[in-house]
């Protein structure tokens, strides 16, 4: 029998507000560290907005407002005395859209390191080194570390991404929508670089994609309408959902 794992990250009666319009309601949940949590739900269901909540990336938005705990590592982020640096440094995020830096791809790695006040070229160079192994990248670009980023692919730059976000060594890793601009085999890279980064890391997913929810993940969470209607490990959500409303989801009757 598998061992069951710590939570990382709890979350109580959390609601959230883009000024008087209620985003997200009454939402609780526990994942799982070194597992991949996918986020599925119809657009504007509130599955974006929970994900940029776990590190803060909506204080960015004016207007807004929430109440509940998020706890990570037994710590509320929401704390007045929280560092919101170093929570981001502990958990970082790749977007929809690949953001490389216009600079070089070495550059790319090393900028998060170097802002994090890592100077010695050396142990640069290796951090850089092993991220773009952790990411499968290192092959494809060993020769060409001083080119520039903006002439990868689209799968190579969000590759690079991840060994950006990964470089600094967090905990935690949010991937909003990872792969919906790549092609058919970048995505499958993605994917399989997924499943083996969860052994360092723990990942939370968006994806509009249920096979793609289905292939990676080992929890998986529908929103909807704000609401989490059901949390449970992917294959029952799939296979055996308690709940209509994810089976007419999961079924296409809807979203």
């Amino acid at each position: 029998m598998e061992k069951e794992r710590e939570n990382i990250i709890t979350v109580n009666n959390l609601n959230f507000f883009y000024g008087k319009e209620q985003a997200l309601k009454d939402i609780s949940l526990s994942i799982h560290a070194n597992e991949v949590t996918a986020l599925i739900g119809p657009s504007g269901c509130g599955k974006s907005t929970f994900l940029r909540i776990l590190n803060r990336m909506n204080d960015l938005i004016k207007n807004t407002r929430l109440t509940g705990k998020v706890i990570i590592d037994g710590k509320n982020i929401y704390e007045k005395e929280q560092d919101i640096v170093d929570l981001r440094r502990n958990v970082g995020m790749v977007f929809q859209r690949s953001n490389v830096f216009p600079m070089s791809i070495f550059d790319n790695i090393a900028f998060g390191l170097r802002i994090n006040g890592t100077k010695n070229k050396k142990e640069i160079m290796n951090i850089v080194e092993k991220a773009l192994i952790d990411s499968a990248l290192w092959e494809e670009v060993k020769y060409k570390l001083n080119q520039s980023a903006v002439g990868l692919s689209g799968g190579q730059q969000q590759r690079l991404c991840i060994a950006r976000a990964i470089a600094v060594n967090p905990k935690i890793l949010l991937m909003d929508e990872p792969t919906s601009a790549l092609d058919p085999i970048a995505t499958a890279k993605v994917e399989k670089l997924i499943r083996v980064l969860k052994e360092n890391y723990t990942i939370v997913i968006v994806t509009h994609n249920m096979q793609q929810a289905a292939r990676v993940s080992n929890k998986t969470a529908f929103f909807y309408t704000g609401e989490l209607v059901e949390f449970g490990q992917t294959n029952n959500i799939f296979t055996n959902p308690e709940k209509k409303r994810t089976e007419d989801y999961i079924s296409g009757k809807f979203g």
